[in-house]
């Protein structure tokens, strides 16, 4: 597959801090890459430099097979963004609103038209064309915005945290809407910090972390990366501090945590883990309601590989 967008050692540097630190990668034809990273890590400058609003200090970026500049209309013209931030006209209807948007790009009215038409549908805003965004909920107004972003059918498009605190119906709907683009053709970056939608969309994943990247590859290649190899979680009541402490002086465990009566414990590597623990419980007379063995998930790998700790 074509490289649509690669980036070459790109190093972006604010006085004494280095934001991107001789990053490269590439993003293929037709394929969604989610790009991942706590806050801080250097998505957005990522980002902002791949669009060239943003100048940086060495390195060179390739958008559809030519160098990006601020004014490479031609390129330009040929990406879609929506950023985390909604970005609509108050005063314009939600059919007004993406007509103009799509306008900016696509001159023939009855052209625009069907295109206009193509985005309602995409976004299931259909029963709600004379709205204005003040009349709509956050999930529909988060719709409306992708709607405004992607009319006039770009071949790359960058969707930052499109589903951020929007209701799971309309989740849904975005996450399809998404996967639409694709099959249409489109070729997509996609940034978010809800790992079950990485899991569900992305071909390929790039973690960032302080301006590197830490790990790429499938989320299957991701998961083969974790020192962790089994997760047990347990629905139990009051649970005092000194069986904690017990369990976690078993052999294998790596952590134990315990909130909201749900007792979790992660594993390094062995077998017969679970039969361990139960014999546990069985022998302090703790009782349980539920007890479940996975494999460690995408955001596990994600906590691992990044830290715990909070980041501004």
């Amino acid at each position: 597959m074509k490289n649509v967008v690669q980036v070459k050692n790109l190093t972006k540097e604010y006085k004494t801090i280095r934001a991107i630190d001789d990053l490269s990668f590439e993003v293929k034809e037709g394929e969604i890459l989610g790009l991942l990273g706590p806050n801080g890590s250097g998505k957005s400058t990522t980002i902002n430099c791949i669009l060239s609003l943003l100048n940086f200090s060495k390195g060179s970026i390739q958008v559809f097979g030519k160098e990006m500049q601020p004014n490479a209309y031609d390129i330009k013209e040929k990406i879609g963004v929506v950023f985390q931030e909604v970005a609509v006209f108050d005063e314009l209807t939600v059919i007004e609103n993406i007509d103009y948007f799509c306008g900016l790009y696509v001159k023939d009215k009855a052209l625009r038209n069907q295109y206009v038409e193509d985005a309602i549908q995409l976004v299931g805003l259909e029963d709600f064309k004379k709205f204005y965004p003040k009349q709509l909920s956050g999930g529909l107004l988060r719709r409306l915005n992708i709607a405004c972003g992607v009319a006039h059918k770009p071949k790359l498009i960058i969707l930052d945290e499109p589903t951020v605190a929007v209701d799971p119906q309309s989740r849904n709907n975005i996450l399809d809407g998404i996967k639409t683009l694709r099959n249409q053709g489109a070729t997509i970056i996609y940034t978010t910090h809800y790992m079950e939608e990485v899991e569900i969309l992305c071909d390929r994943v790039i973690i960032l972390d302080k301006g590197k990247i830490i790990a790429s590859g499938t989320t299957d290649e991701l998961k083969s990366l974790a020192k962790l190899e089994e997760k047990v979680t347990v629905e139990v009541l009051d649970l005092e501090e000194k069986y904690m402490r017990e369990i976690s002086a078993f052999k294998n465990v790596e952590d134990v945590s315990y909130c909201d009566g749900v007792l979790c414990i992660t594993y390094t590597k062995g077998k017969n883990n679970l039969v361990e623990l139960m014999d546990y419980l069985k022998k302090e007379r703790i009782s349980y309601n539920k007890i479940f063995s996975e494999r460690p998930t995408l955001n596990d790998v994600f906590l691992e590989l990044t830290g715990k700790e909070l980041r501004d």
